[in-house]
């Protein structure tokens, strides 16, 4: 191995590992933090959180980009051990050549499932497909070992290194981060309801009122019923910033009267079987759980039901919502429900598509469109402290109870 192969090498294995740490250390935040707002979610393109959170961003519970960090880490313990022993260098380049070209074979699917899936960009995402794509490149010109014989060297060439302090902190701390990086789990109401933000120091509070001020309203088709403030959210059971909204956001619904704030919740699945503006099937099972959201709306058990979807995001079938809907909500006639139902998401959907939307969730605050990155809690509860104030309802906006 040439110097200028295993420096290419190294600034690939080091670009990769510090994109994977990074990614990691966001998808760890995410999962512990439904306030939390990731420094890459740039706009409704350039974004992180969908795909991390999405059934693309994790493999049997693990995080990919943990798996990432173990790839890349696994690759610089290669090239160290080739530095140190002549004999297990010899071999280096075509051990990460075979590496790589299975790491290449998950980059192309992770690329495909997020530009054409997901249509998102991520940035970190991305700075790990350059890396391994460079590992390929490089080791695959500079290989000198058939990737067939390297079973047959792999005892003599790798019998030292695995024995090293150096592989065996490796394989224990491999195995620590996989048993212990949180899981996804679902997530109740009441669970949540100690997360109301405090409210935002004066300094941020006036700089985001002149912000607010700045958007621009459009009619929303919703009747307010004399309430100060209406909010519609346009929202998918299957998209991880949905689920994440929903529990940072509903501490912050909990301090207003009905009469002075009305929420309004309305289905925009990612799927075009229900929701023609959408193309490509983005979220197979999205139809069948916002049909069911509609019929445990009916029944007075859409909180514990969306509790159930948002915790069965990524495993969820239609059968199993078909049950779930059954047990939580009491729903034993779905096939009879079902057409009324899916004709009200569809209505929905048809909303939303008039309203431009494009991404999900989707909020609009008396007419005023969110942001595409979601608000943090603090900065939700302020825009509809400003709109009851401009209401002349100011004695409506929660004071004392803001900061609980």
């Amino acid at each position: 191995m040439t110097k200028r192969t295993r420096t290419l090498l190294g600034l690939f294995g080091l670009l990769g590992l510090a994109a994977s740490v990074t990614a990691t250390w966001v998808h760890y935040h995410l999962l512990v933090d439904p306030n939390y707002s990731s420094f890459c979610d740039i706009n409704a393109v350039v974004s992180c959180t969908q795909a991390y959170l999405s059934s693309y961003g994790s493999i049997a519970g693990v995080p990919v980009a943990l798996l990432g960090v173990i790839f890349f880490t696994l690759v610089l313990l290669l090239l160290r051990a080739g530095s140190r022993n002549a004999r297990a260098g010899e071999g280096v380049v075509s051990y990460i050549f075979a590496l790589s070209t299975i790491g290449l074979a998950g980059v192309l699917y992770l690329a495909y499932a997020s530009f054409f899936v997901l249509r998102e960009v991520c940035p970190m995402c991305v700075a790990t497909y350059v890396a391994v794509i460079g590992l390929f490149i490089v080791s695959g010109g500079s290989s000198t070992v058939p990737i067939g014989a390297l079973l047959g060297r792999a005892s003599r060439d790798l019998r030292g290194v695995a024995l090293a302090p150096s592989t065996l902190m490796f394989v224990a701390a491999t195995v620590a981060a996989v048993l212990l990086f949180p899981r996804e789990r679902p997530v109740t109401a009441s669970q949540q309801a100690a997360a109301a933000p405090a409210p935002l120091p004066a300094e941020q509070r006036t700089e985001f009122e002149r912000w607010w001020e700045l958007q621009q309203r459009v009619d929303v088709p919703v009747s307010r019923e004399n309430a100060k403030v209406l909010i519609v959210k346009f929202s998918d059971y299957q998209c991880p910033a949905c689920k994440i909204s929903h529990y940072a956001y509903a501490p912050v619904l909990a301090q207003y009267k009905p009469e002075d704030v009305k929420f309004v919740l309305k289905q925009y699945p990612l799927n075009p079987e229900c929701n023609p503006a959408v193309r490509g099937m983005v979220h197979p099972t999205a139809c069948t759980a916002a049909a069911a959201g509609v019929m445990a709306r009916n029944t007075g058990k859409l909180e514990p039901f969306t509790d159930w979807l948002f915790g069965h995001q990524q495993d969820m079938t239609p059968e199993s919502v078909r049950r779930a809907v059954r047990d939580i909500a009491g729903v034993s006639d779905f096939d009879t429900q079902f057409p009324a139902a899916i004709q009200e998401v569809k209505g929905d959907a048809a909303a939303g598509e008039t309203l431009k939307v494009e991404w999900t969730p989707t909020f609009f605050i008396n007419g005023r469109r969110l942001p595409r990155e979601s608000l943090p809690a603090a900065y939700f509860q302020a825009a509809i402290d400003i709109e009851l104030r401009n209401a002349g309802s100011l004695a409506a906006a929660p004071a004392s109870t803001s900061s609980r």
